[in-house]
């Protein structure tokens, strides 16, 4: 059964039937086309069936590791960028209390590290390891991308003199190549526990992997359950045929769609703070997978009601270029009752009855009209709660759909060239060995 489900009584004015039944053979051409690993980027497709192919033993070699690492750590660092980190923060704080960083845990606080080169940064990480038992994830294919290399060196040199050289290596896990690369060849030099990355998934689809799996896990959150969810999900979309029985399907033919009709912009919408790192993480995802070829929507975000007072004057009378795509949660876990107040000045009392839940679902319904009827098409992602099911599932829908709506839109959505161009410029500039006298690009 599925629990993402997808509201569209929003677009009817924006999107017609007709419009409907003709993307449809498009985007089943698209899903046959990854499903068969025939289109552009098949290198890439191990994603696509690994929630159902992951190897038990991985997992339960996760598990121990958690329960090995636990005792000795109040603090997990996670090193890596983009798709080696974006996944698990994404689960991990849609998970966690808010203040996660001043409540008592019995499990380590996960933070992460590689995803900046902001010195002031990493001299507050370091005050926090100063004072803090922690241990480590350190994740790269190569070992040598700029940014997670710089914040391993750092924090490998820190390991080890608060633990000692072989005291360190006991608390580092390297996820990385299964046969090469620097990481690697560190990893086996210093006896490191590790995982693979698999060669056939690349970053941003790399959460349901040792990627994700492993800072998930030290968070104290239950993957078999991520896993169930995701399996769910792939056999919806691997099944379902038509808009009805295959969410995937109809949020890649709806993206097309109004692009088509002149929405290049998406914004991903939550009404839920906890939901912030969900839209970095599909961010990456939709960003790297469609801008090419000059081509592709530009994905934005945005966390309501906080920015309907900083971008809401735009959304509603700026420039008709974007469409909204909201996700909706039904159920909350805790309830806080609105004090009454008998003197009333600010005229909330009439609110005392309500939810905090009630009140946002309602900020949230005007909103969608507002928007809809300043010419936003807005469509919704209802999820029933936000658990580690919901959140398998809604992570392998997104991964389905991106795959299905990049070969809609005649791109490789499994390759990034354009990401070289500022490591190409960055390694000129610092003087980087075998640079020497190429132009910047």
């Amino acid at each position: 059964m599925s629990l993402v489900k997808i509201n569209t009584e929003h677009l009817q004015q924006f999107v017609s039937s007709a419009d409907m039944e003709q993307m449809l053979p498009e985007v089943l051409a698209a899903k046959d086309e990854l499903l068969s690993g025939s289109g552009k980027g098949n290198d890439f497709l191990g994603w696509v069936d690994l929630p159902e192919q992951l190897d038990g033993a991985i997992v339960e070699s996760i598990k121990r590791d958690v329960e090995r690492l636990t005792p000795k750590a109040q603090v997990f660092v996670v090193i890596g960028i983009g798709g080696s980190y974006l996944g698990a923060r994404a689960v991990i704080e849609a998970l966690q209390s808010e203040f996660a960083q001043c409540m008592p845990s019995a499990r380590p606080l996960v933070v992460y590290a590689g995803h900046t080169l902001s010195e002031d940064y990493y001299h507050q990480l370091l005050q926090l390891l100063d004072n803090n038992h922690y241990a480590v994830a350190v994740i790269s294919k190569s070992g040598t991308t700029t940014e997670p290399a710089v914040a391993f060196r750092i924090i490998k040199a820190h390991m080890e003199r608060k633990y000692g050289h072989s005291g360190a290596a006991e608390r580092i896990i390297a996820i990385t190549d299964a046969r090469r690369g620097a990481l690697h060849d560190i990893a086996v030099r210093e006896h490191y526990a590790t995982y693979v990355i698999p060669d056939n998934v690349g970053g941003r689809f790399s959460v349901l992997t040792p990627v994700g799996l492993l800072p998930i896990a030290m968070a104290g959150y239950d993957i078999d359950q991520l896993l169930l969810g995701a399996r769910e999900m792939r056999d919806i979309c691997r099944s379902g045929d038509n808009y009805d029985n295959n969410p995937a399907l109809l949020y890649a033919a709806l993206r097309n769609i109004l692009y088509r009709k002149g929405k290049k912009v998406e914004m991903l919408v939550n009404f839920l703070p906890n939901l912030k790192y969900i839209s970095e993480w599909w961010k990456q995802l939709y960003g790297e997978s469609e801008g090419k070829d000059g081509k592709g929507i530009l994905p934005h975000s945005l966390s309501f009601t906080t920015d309907l007072h900083s971008m809401g004057q735009y959304v509603q009378q700026g420039e008709r270029l974007m469409f909204e795509t909201v996700v909706s949660v039904d159920n909350p876990h805790n309830r806080v009752p609105i004090p009454s107040d008998e003197s009333n000045l600010d005229g909330i009392n009439y609110l005392v009855p309500k939810s905090l839940t009630e009140i946002n679902r309602n900020a949230q319904l005007g909103t969608v009209i507002a928007h809809r009827n300043g010419g936003v098409p807005v469509l919704l992602i209802n999820l029933p709660t936000v658990d580690e099911r919901v959140l398998g599932q809604l992570i392998y829908f997104f991964e389905f759909a991106c795959g299905i709506s990049g070969y809609t839109l005649k791109v490789n959505p499994f390759d990034q060239p354009g990401v070289e161009a500022y490591k190409k410029n960055m390694f000129i500039l610092l003087g980087k060995p075998g640079y020497e006298g190429q132009q910047l690009v």
